[in-house]
């Protein structure tokens, strides 16, 4: 499967996906929901390469999802394969704002465009804190990608 598309210029972080059977509704498309999934899949990939994953292991600071959203643009079916981008669009003190960019290989075409923020949490005192100072440098090194 190919890991690369015209559509996902800019997006440093490209995950790609099966579009499963048992993933279409009652109306024979990709259910809503599963694009949530896809969007996850790759959120938690960017996690990884900016550090967050490594953070919350040694300091129990991760990332939690403050909000989400999608803009649904083709409908899915089975089969086809998607690449899932994922990139940084905002940084702030204790955040950050994904966007992410579903294309179906089959349509050869944008099937989804989201976001979501990404809040630095201290899972041990149950409470938002800044993002810890490598998370910070690994989510605009990311960012550096798109810009290049």
């Amino acid at each position: 499967m190919t890991t690369s598309h015209p559509a996902l210029a800019g997006f440093p972080v490209i995950t790609p996906m099966p579009v499963h059977w048992g993933e279409m509704d009652a109306y024979g498309h990709v259910n809503n929901t599963v694009f949530f999934r896809y969007f996850e899949t790759a959120r938690i990939a960017f996690l990884d390469r900016c550090g967050f994953l490594a953070a919350y292991d040694s300091d129990q600071i991760g990332a939690i999802l403050h909000s989400t959203d999608c803009r649904f643009r083709l409908p899915l079916f089975y089969p086809d394969d998607v690449l899932v981008g994922a990139r940084t669009v905002d940084v702030s003190d204790d955040r950050f704002t994904m966007g992410y960019r579903i294309v179906s290989l089959a349509q050869d075409g944008v099937a989804a465009d989201g976001t979501g923020i990404v809040v630095a949490y201290d899972y041990r005192m149950n409470q938002k804190v800044p993002l810890p100072a490598a998370v910070r440098a690994g989510v605009l090194a990311l960012r550096g990608d798109m810009e290049r």
